[in-house]
């Protein structure tokens, strides 16, 4: 049996599979594709997480379009943040090229241009199903380490959070928090002090400064009405593909809070929403998380333990979580630990510290006795990868340097005019750009602020009403005694006396 027979059948035992799978490409061996030698992934182990990671231009991007493609065909639909802007031709066939039909007659697998079920989502101001979330699902706890307050701070926020619930005062959007923060320190102080204890200025002032901070990295688009339902990512169409949904984040990369605060509220509001599924034979939706670096990125330590949380917990949902970046590094080693499916592109030896990092990348996949690990990481071309995954029992498939398949839908983007006509065709469009602004905290507390000072401004003007009556009366009252004082002055004068006495005398004569 010679060498490239041995490592066939080492493959194919490897890939084996007996339920639904992906086909990702054809195994490698000394730089040759062995056609037929597929790399498949089994359905079943999907959400078990996974990782593609490669330098720039090596062809992570094509890979997560490959992936998305094949899972929207299997009827599972699918996640993605587009902040290179280069996904929306997901919605369009490819038009197919002499390279393509090669890569594939190598690999062994017939080539099939078509275009996918697209729904275009927004966090921003750009045009989109809008993707919106309130304060108050996101909970103290939550919101607490976004913000990544002190031990105190957090408490004050649950009291915050309590008063509102307590007194039917909804928390919806960055005002309305900011609305009951003052008020717990200004015209509310005693209502609170006395149910909830003394809530310290400074504390409040630190927290509205932290919230500010988030306001201007666009958060207060993203807090608000109408909340997006996770289960409007479910959703598969008339042919029973799963719909692709493409976040659209290419103004997002100076925002890292921003994109943290969505990202780890969508995957706890996914956890909380969605039943629990144990070990199913398929995934009920897949995320693929572009520049996954952007997620951790100033990230608080509690927020960190947060996401680990959610990714150790996230899989019983049904759900997988695909971090896509440069280099394995970019993420925890909590998170790290957790991913089932690495797809590795080629790294690139420019410095001691690159060649430090594809010695620690080799030593994450299995040892194979085909191949020089390191040496294969950076002698990889464009299109083509060092894949690891599970197999249907849960355990490491063989190590394959693999040429992957083309995308069937067009490598490049949209036409604005292409890109147009599908936010047209939204379906979800006209339930969550409607702009919609209830009566909430922030109202709320204005009125009884408003009634207040305006009951505070009556009474003022009674009493200087009585004030001013008592003056007049007092004035009158003055006046009414200095006459009878002079009257009497007059009548016991000794002038007044004589005169009188004089008019009786003449009388009596």
């Amino acid at each position: 049996m010679d060498n490239h027979q041995e490592f066939f059948d080492h493959i194919n035992k490897g890939y084996t599979t007996k339920g639904d799978f992906i086909t990702l490409g054809a195994a490698m061996h000394n730089g040759e594709t062995i056609t037929d030698a597929h790399v498949k992934i089994p359905l079943k182990t999907l959400n078990r997480h996974g990782l593609i990671a490669g330098a720039t231009g090596t062809g992570k991007t094509k890979t997560l379009q490959v992936l998305a493609e094949n899972l929207s065909e299997q009827g599972i639909p699918v996640l993605l943040m587009d902040i290179k802007g280069d996904l929306s031709g997901l919605a369009a066939a490819s038009p197919g090229h002499p390279k393509i039909d090669e890569r594939h007659e190598k690999i062994g697998i017939p080539f099939e241009a078509k275009g996918f079920p697209v729904e275009i989502l927004s966090l921003s101001e750009q045009g989109g199903v809008r993707l919106k979330a309130t304060v108050s699902e996101f909970g103290p706890v939550l919101f607490s380490r976004i913000l990544d307050v002190t031990e105190t701070q957090a408490g004050i926020m649950a009291i915050i959070f309590k008063y509102c619930d307590d007194n039917k005062l909804p928390l919806l959007d960055l005002k309305d928090l900011k609305k009951v923060l003052q008020y717990a320190t200004g015209e509310g102080k005693k209502d609170l002090e006395k149910d909830y204890g003394r809530i310290s200025t400074a504390s409040t002032g630190s927290i509205l400064r932290k919230i500010v901070a988030l306001e201007q990295q666009g958060a207060d688009l993203f807090f608000g009405e109408r909340s997006f339902d996770v289960n409007d990512l479910c959703r598969v169409d008339d042919n029973g593909r799963g719909f692709i949904n493409i976040i659209r984040l290419t103004d997002i990369q100076d925002k890292p809070k921003l994109f943290s605060t969505f990202m780890l509220s969508l995957l706890a509001e996914v956890y909380s929403t969605f039943p629990e599924q144990g070990d199913s034979g398929r995934p009920e939706l897949v995320i693929f998380l572009d520049e996954a670096h952007l997620i951790f990125k100033q990230a608080s330590n509690a927020l960190m333990d947060q996401i680990e949380s959610i990714v150790k917990l996230i899989r019983s949902k049904g759900v997988g979580l695909y971090f896509v970046t440069q280099n394995p590094t970019d993420v925890p080693d909590g998170v790290l630990g957790q991913l089932g499916l690495k797809v590795q592109h080629a790294l690139r030896a420019f410095t001691a510290k690159d060649r430090k990092a594809i010695k620690l990348t080799a030593e994450n996949y299995p040892i194979s006795e085909f191949y020089d690990t390191k040496e294969v990481l950076t002698s990889l071309g464009i299109g083509e990868a060092l894949v690891s995954a599970l197999d249907e029992k849960g355990k490491p498939t063989p190590l394959a340097a693999t040429m992957l398949r083309a995308p069937m839908s067009r490598m490049d983007i949209l036409s604005d005019d292409e890109l147009q006509t599908l936010l047209k065709k939204s379906n979800l469009s006209k339930k969550y750009n409607e702009d919609i602004d209830r009566e909430s905290a922030y109202e709320i507390l204005t009125e009884k602020i408003e009634k207040a000072e305006a009951e505070e401004a009556k009474v003022a003007a009674k009493k200087e009403r009585e004030k001013l009556k008592r003056n007049t009366s007092k004035s009158k009252s003055r006046r009414t005694s200095t006459t009878e004082r002079a009257v009497i002055k007059v009548l016991t004068s000794a002038t007044f006396i004589r005169g009188a006495l004089g008019v009786l005398n003449k009388l009596l004569r």
